[in-house]
Parts: C-alpha cells; structure tokens; sequence
C-alpha cells in the first residue's frame, strides 16, 4: 500500500511537471514557484499551443512560497511596512534606503571618492573656517539608485569651499537632498562640475539654499546635461543674501523632458550677481519655474544669457520676477529663440520696482508670451521677434532629441536595408512583478496614495513619491479617443488584459537582445506578423514604481513584423529584432519626435519604431 502511494505521488509530480514547462525552458523548474504558477495560468488563459515566453514568465516574483504567504498575511493586515527591507529583497523591488538622521560631526577636511550612496551627512562643513571638501565621482552608477541626504550642510561656516566633482552622473532615479546648504555662510564657494549629467529621472533638492549668506559663490558646471525627466528644487534660493554670486552653465543642456523649480529665488538679497549661461539650450519640453525670482533685491544683476535656445517646446514661468526691486537689472539674452513654440509667463513683472533695468536682448518670442502686471518703465525689448510657428531644425538639434533610427518609415524595413539602430537597453532600474496574492492587497489609486507611501515608507517631496504620483496619474488618465488602457502589476493581469482585447490566441513578444544597439545593423529576412495585415495590438511599456509595473494598451491601426538583424560587415545574424508601424498618426502631437525624425506630420505618414528591451507587444498569434 505504501509503495503504491509512493507510485501515485510520482506519478502525479512528474504529470504536473509536464503540464507545468511545455516550453523548452522551462523544463525542470520547481512546480511551487511563482513562475510555475503563472506558466500554469499562461496554459489556462491562452488558446494555442506555441512555446511559453520565458521573457515574460521571467519577470514573475523570485519569491517562495513561503515568502509569499508570509508577505501576503502582512499585506492583508496593513504591517508590510514592518519587514520592508527583507520584503523588497525578497521581492525584488525598488525601494530606497532609509536615509536616518546622524549625530556625526565632520570637523576637518573631506576628500570621498568614487563615493557611493545610502549616507546621511548631518552638520557638514558646519561653522568651518575655511578649509576644502571634495567629493569626487560622486554616486556615479548607471543602474544605481544613489540616495544622499546632506543636512545643515555647511551652515554657518566662513571662507569654507566645497566641490563635487562628476556629482550623480549617469545615475538611474537618483535622490539627492541637500538641507539648509550653505545657510548664514560667510564668503566660501561651493562647486559641482557635472552634476548629474546623463542621468535618469534624476530628483535634486537643495532646501534653503544659499541662504542669508554674505559675498558666497556657488557655481553649477554642465548641470543636469543630457539627462532624462526628472526635476531639480531649489526653496529659498539665494534668499536675504548679501553679494551673493550663483552661476550656472550649461544648465540642463540636451536635457529630456527635465523641469527646474526656484522658489524665493535671491528673493530680499543684496547686490546679487546670478548669470544662467546656455541655460535650457536644445532642451526637449523643459519646465522651468521661478517663483518670487528677485523679488524685494537692492542693486544687483540676473543675466540669462541664451536662454532656452534652440529648445523643442517648453513652458517658463516667473512669477513676481523683480518685483519690487531697487536699483538692480535683469539681462535676458538670445531669449526664447526655440525651434517649436513654448509658452512663457511673467507675472508681477518689474511691479513696483524703481531704478531698475530689465532688457530682452534679440527676443525670439516663438512662444505663447504672457506677460501679467507688466511694469510700464525700465523694461526694454531690442531685436523683438513673435512668432507662433515652427522652424526649420538643423540635423545635428534633431539627433540629438531623437537617436538616429528611433523612428523610421516602414519601406525600410527590407532584406538588405542597413540603417542605425537606437540605444534599446533598458535603463530602468531591475524590478519583478508582484504575486497577485500580495497584489491585490495593496492600495492602488490617488485616492489612497497615503496608504501606499506608508507601506513603501515614502518621504513628502522625494523622487520616489513623485514616482509614484507620475506614474498613478498616467495609470488614471482618461484613456485617449479609441484606446483601451490598464497598469498591470503581475503576469496574470497583463494576460488578461490582452487577451480581454485580442481574444485568447495570442502571441507576446519583444526584441531579442540589445545587439546593435548604437551602430548600424543590416534587416536580413523580414516577417510581417498576421501576414503582413493591418491589425490591432497591445502595447505594454514599463512605469517607474516600486514594483514592476506596466502601462498597457490598445494599439489599432497597425503592422508588426520580426526581422533577423545582422552585422553590416561579417553579415552574421546579431539580433532578431521586432518592430511596429503606427499607419494611423492623426491624434499624435506636431512636436512628436518621429516627425522632428522624418520631416513630416500627424496624419501624412506612418511611423516604425522598434520594441526596446523588456517592452513588450502583444498580438494575435498566426
């Protein structure tokens, strides 16, 4: 009798192992993972017999199932929040280190290099007498998610200098938090050269900034250059100084899509020199805001010297820029000479102010320009040109917002085609899906957005709350006329909302490797999915969140096709790609990249572009 049940459990482990791994590479996995069961779930939903994507299933949680249970039982009882360090890396998620407040003191010179993240620096440089602090290489790391915390930094100190050198370059959702930086010092200098150039959704604040300071410089060199979204906050910028002198060059040059917050900038200040040189050129949509900028300063001088030239779009807005203001000038030069108009707001111009000089040299105003209390006298417009339409973009602006190859017409992709290919790595940080028995435990929504930061422990202001508002504000946005939309935080609900669009026959797919990526690659052998017919697909594409999570949805209108991708040269087979046409691009933006790319607009052409790593499209299968 104990042999025959002996005989039935292997019987029935060895038949759940086959239905379990159909696919090739899935074969001997152990039943009771996560990815075993969303194989399961993929047999179940999907009504063909074509291999499992293992691309797909990969990214189910590493979690055991112990872990999950666990976890599950903490959810359900609001106390995940108590084992969030072993939960995220058990899970496998994005979560910053709790930064905590430190005693230390730092009495002497600093010199860190090659400095990482995770540290706290409380009471740096503060009340020093000269002295030096150098940081070098300063949380550089493509995939790290460097969170530095500097509070009470070089407060009150006199003649002290401080300088970053390559500060959070090339960095991916870097936190950087400086706290009453530089506040009530006394001459000194602070100095960062290439502060967080190349970086991605990178979020910077400097709180109480250069504060009350006396004859203080601070210097920002290639700021922000070439990076992607992400915002830069300055609170109380320059506010109450005497002689202060800030300068920034090359701010947010080549920068995508970044946004720039001045708030009570040299507000109250005395005598200030701040010069904002290159500032925004060959921006694509930069944001920038200044909020009481120089508002109540004596004497002094702010000079924008290319402001946001050459730039795509874009809105500015100061409000109550120079408002009552005493002796002091404003100098903007080569303002606003952008390729595709932006819109730009000055409220409380130069009100009230007395013996002062604003002057617009060779304003291109190829913006929306409002100006809202406009002062009637020491304001002057020299070269003054409005215009509302586009102009004609130069090659190398267009390269530079839009890689080579991105987007291209769909006749290119013939046998024997050589053509660049994009950048397609991801350059998110690594996350997994979530078990949908954890899932559906937690809040997901605006409306208990407080809940959630509770769980993930989120601090007021931080990238990771504005992470996670960005990304549930798109998750909740009225979908566009004729889409389907959902944000999937497991494989189980990415299946079924396609398969809810597409019916159950269908097929995932993406881009094999990342082979190719910034050279040119020659299209071998082509093959139009659905034989090559106008079809609908999903979309699905990731969002920045603690967990991985995707925004999917319809896609109507278009061809899909994979196409073997070869090295140019040796002809031997690299990569095999897939790409999508969009034949229908009536309701997309006249700014969009892909018309900058091809020269064209909604509705005239079709657009291609390829599926970069770990996107995903979903189609019906052949």
């Amino acid at each position: 009798m104990h042999n025959m049940s002996t005989l039935v459990f292997f019987i029935l482990l060895s038949t759940l192992l086959s239905v379990c791994y159909g696919g090739r590479d899935l074969v001997d996995k152990n039943p009771f993972t996560e990815q075993a069961y969303v194989a399961r779930y993929w047999d179940k939903h999907v009504g063909n017999n074509l291999p499992k994507p293992s691309f797909l299933l990969s990214k189910a949680s590493p979690m055991s199932a112990s872990d999950t249970a666990s976890f599950a039982n903490l959810a359900a009882t609001n106390s995940l929040s108590t084992r969030l360090p072993e939960f995220c890396s058990a899970a496998h998620l994005l979560c910053f280190p709790e930064v905590r407040p430190s005693l230390e003191k730092h009495t002497g010179d600093s010199d860190f290099q090659t400095y990482n993240d995770g540290q706290n620096f409380t009471n740096y440089g503060t009340d020093f007498a000269g002295g030096l602090d150098t940081f070098k290489n300063y949380s550089n790391d493509l995939f790290s998610t460097p969170v530095n915390d500097f509070r009470r930094y070089s407060r009150g100190a006199a003649g002290h200098e401080e300088r970053f050198s390559a500060y959070a370059g090339d960095t991916n959702v870097a936190d950087q938090s400086f706290s009453t930086y530089g506040t009530n010092a006394a001459g000194g200098s602070g100095e960062f050269k290439n502060y967080s150039s190349n970086s991605n959704v990178p979020d910077l604040r400097f709180t109480t900034y250069s504060d009350s300071t006396g004859g203080r410089t601070q210097s920002f060199s290639s700021y922000s250059e070439d990076g992607n979204a992400g915002g830069q906050t300055f609170q109380s910028y320059g506010k109450n100084s005497a002689g202060a002198a800030n300068g920034f060059a090359a701010y947010g040059t080549d920068s995508n899509v970044a946004s720039s917050d001045f708030t009570n900038y040299g507000k109250g200040g005395a005598g200030p020199n701040d010069t904002f040189t290159n500032y925004g050129v060959n921006m694509n949509n930069p944001t920038e805001t200044f909020q009481s900028y120089a508002d109540g300063t004596v004497g002094g001088t702010q000079s924008f010297s290319n402001y946001r030239d050459q730039a795509n779009v874009g809105a500015d807005s100061f409000q109550s820029y120079a408002k009552n203001t005493l002796g002091s000038e404003a100098d903007f030069k080569n303002y606003g000479n952008s390729f595709n108009p932006g819109s730009d707001t000055f409220k409380g111009y130069a009100k009230g102010a007395e013996d002062n000089k604003v002057g617009f040299t060779t304003y291109s105003a190829n913006t929306n320009a409002t100006f809202k209390d406009y002062a009637k006298h020491g304001v002057s417009f020299a070269s003054y040109n409005v215009s509302s339409e586009s102009k004609t973009v130069s090659s190398s602006v267009v390269k530079r917002w839009v890689e080579p190859g991105k987007f291209f017409r769909e006749t290119m992709l013939k046998e024997g085609t050589v053509m660049p290919m994009p950048d397609i790595r991801d350059k998110m940080p690594k996350r997994s899906f979530l078990p949908r028995a954890i899932l559906t435990k937690l809040p997901f929504s605006s409306a208990k957005v407080d809940e959630l930061k509770r769980v993930f422990k989120v601090s007021e202001n931080s990238s990771m709350d504005k992470m996670i508002m960005d990304s549930l504000g798109e998750c909740e946005r009225e979908p566009s006329v004729g889409e389907t939309k959902r944000c999937v935080g497991s494989v189980e609900d990415m299946i079924d909302f396609s398969t809810s669009v597409l019916g159950r026959n269908v097929a995932v797919w993406t881009t094999e490797n990342v082979k190719g990526s910034n050279k040119n690659v020659m299209v071998g052998r082509v093959k139009g999915m659905n034989g090559g017919k106008v079809t609908k697909s999903v979309s699905c594409h990731q969002s920045l969140f603690p967990y991985l999570l995707y925004y999917c949805h319809s896609v109507p209108k278009v061809r899909v096709y994979e196409a073997d991708l070869l090295d140019p040269e040796s002809k031997a087979k690299i990569n095999h790609g897939v790409a999508i046409c969009h034949l229908d691009t009536t309701a997309w933006s006249p700014t969009h990249g892909a018309f900058l790319a091809l020269g064209s607009g909604p509705g005239r052409i079709e657009v291609c572009h390829w599926i970069f790593e770990n996107d995903l499209t979903w189609t019906i299968a052949d």
